[in-house]
């Protein structure tokens, strides 16, 4: 069987409505029609028929008797003969009258003819009443039915259509709300019928598929938890809300907490309570930490990472690798290294006193060929003493022992120191070194002789790796941030952007350098001196265009 649509019902209502507006129209129209055609005839049948009975009597009444009308109006009423008997009368009016006018018969002939006519007018009346009073009955019920109809559908209508939309709003919400469970259920088979059909599938499959996407995430969850809990580094998770999502077994052992109480809590609040997850939260910078384990000092480095989906970031990691083994290792290197220095300076010194003591005349006289040894073997000598000299500084810097004496101290004196230093050897080589030092330059708060090495050391670099007859720059220059910065620029050809992070690192030599016979440990003591100060070095270079190192020192704030 078909079911009619939503758009044929509320066509078939509206048509319903009209259909009965028209026929109340129809009956209306009939029976107005009808009484104006009763009230027509009674006016020309028999309202002019008593007019013309009205005027024959006057004429009768005037003396003498008026013929020329009486007979005028006679001829309009035998015209106008529409009621039963009303012919008889007429004709008896036509015989009498042309009788010689017999005045008696004729009144009593007009009598009648308006006797018969006021009969008909009242019958006329009666019988139009009757037709009115039927309409008005029929208008009045057809008009009634049609309010009673028309309030039934206005009352009925709206809610026909209105609560299948707003139980559809409300299952739309029930399933946004992962309410799956949600079904309509409209018995009517129009539109809403198909929509509620629809719904139901649709949520049917949201359900399965729930059901099945979270048997997916759970095994998900569950392997990512197996693939964390399995990392050997401490691991913990933070949401971009800060919630800590995760913490591994070894993370949860360094907080001394369990993961009851770390994961899902906001990291703010964790850090309220432990001090290590407050060191993680506050620290912006990756570098060592150290933490006690089990009653033992374990170094850790802190590293972290963004986590991205579909690029959009969702988080981020804090992983703490230990490097306690690789830092005792270390450790027992740099020892190694102080140890077997310090061995080392003694004899080499020893050689370098024999050394100058051939070289003396008072112990015999030498050939060139002797002497030309003895100068190279004291060179080779001197170059040793200057790497064990500084294997013994870093060694000494490695282990926290440099001894600095922090004091005011005026720039132009640690510039003055380094040139002095230096000049000779950039005589030797041709190099002039221009200096832009301002006569009112700030103290800064350092140790002179430390700063001064490395000043020198920057400035040997640099005449080292310049041309002959090339410029060596030299600047002072405040920071606008509490600090003073020493740039020298030389005339090189530059570093590698590869090796730029390197440079400062122990050991380490640009590859193709032409200066082989260095220890690579200048640069990397350099460093070390100049942050143990509270400063800050670095380095900037382009390929075939020279570099510039520089170093920042604090400025001396007191009185």
């Amino acid at each position: 069987m078909t079911r009619l649509r939503l758009k044929s019902k509320i066509t078939l209502g509206v048509l319903f409505l009209f259909c009965m507006l028209l026929l109340v129209s129809v009956l209306g129209y009939y029976y107005i029609s009808r009484v104006n055609s009763e009230a027509r005839s009674i006016l020309q049948d028999n309202y002019e028929s008593l007019e013309y009975a009205k005027n024959m009597l006057k004429a009768l009444d005037e003396q003498p008797v008026n013929t020329g009308v009486f007979l005028q109006n006679l001829q309009l009423q035998e015209k106008n003969v529409t009621e039963p008997g009303e012919a008889a009368a007429t004709a008896n009016l036509r015989k009498h009258a042309t009788d010689s006018m017999q005045l008696p018969q004729l009144r009593a002939d007009l009598y009648e003819v308006m006797e018969l006519n006021m009969t008909a007018i009242v019958r006329k009346h009666e019988r139009t009443k009757a037709i009115a009073d039927k309409a008005v009955l029929y208008i009045s019920i057809i008009s009634g039915l049609c309010f009673l109809l028309g309030i039934t559908f206005v009352y009925n209508f709206p809610g026909y259509v209105a609560n299948p939309i707003r139980e559809l709003t409300e299952g739309i919400k029930a399933v946004a709300g992962r309410n799956y469970g949600q079904r309509l259920y409209f018995k009517s088979g129009d539109e809403f019928g198909e929509l509620a059909t629809a719904f139901n599938t649709m949520a049917q499959k949201l359900d399965e598929y729930e059901h099945s996407n979270l048997a997916r995430i759970m095994f998900e969850k569950k392997r990512a938890e197996a693939v964390i809990g399995s990392l050997k580094d401490a691991t913990i998770g933070i949401d971009t809300k800060g919630i800590v999502l995760f913490a591994n077994a070894e993370a949860l052992q360094l907080l001394n907490m369990d993961e009851s109480n770390v994961a899902g809590r906001p990291a703010a609040e964790i850090a309220r309570q432990n001090d290590l997850m407050q060191y993680l939260l506050g620290s912006q910078e990756n570098g060592h930490v150290k933490i006690v384990v089990n009653g033992r000092e374990s170094f850790f480095t802190r590293e972290t990472a963004d986590i991205h989906y579909e690029h959009e970031k969702i988080g981020h990691i804090i992983i703490l690798k230990n490097i306690t083994t690789y830092r005792e290792i270390d450790l027992a290197k740099t020892q190694f290294i102080a140890t077997i220095s310090h061995e080392l300076k003694t004899p080499l010194a020893a050689t370098d006193l024999s050394l100058t003591l051939l070289d003396d005349e008072r112990s015999g006289a030498l050939s060139t060929e002797q002497k030309e040894l003895i100068d190279s073997i004291r060179q080779d000598n001197r170059r040793m003493i200057r790497m064990v000299s500084e294997l013994l500084d870093f060694s000494r810097a490695e282990n926290g022992n440099i001894q600095l004496q922090i004091q005011p101290v005026n720039p132009a004196e640690i510039v003055q120191y380094a040139l002095d230093t230096v000049r000779k050897e950039a005589e030797a080589r041709r190099i002039h070194i221009r200096t832009d030092l301002a006569p009112d330059a700030p103290k800064v708060a350092a140790d002179a002789e430390k700063s001064a090495w490395v000043l020198v050391n920057l400035l040997t670099n640099a005449i080292r790796y310049s041309p002959p007859d090339a410029d060596v720059e030299l600047a002072v220059q405040p920071t606008g941030t509490n600090k003073l910065a020493f740039s020298v620029k030389d005339a090189g050809k530059g570093i590698d952007p590869a090796f730029r992070n390197k440079i400062f690192e122990r050991f380490f030599q640009v590859p193709g350098s032409e200066d082989a016979k260095g220890s690579g440990l200048g640069l990397a003591i350099a460093k070390e001196f100049i942050e143990a100060q509270g400063g800050t070095i670095g380095v900037n270079s382009t390929p075939g265009k020279g570099s510039r190192f520089w170093f920042e020192l604090p400025l001396h704030t007191g009185a």
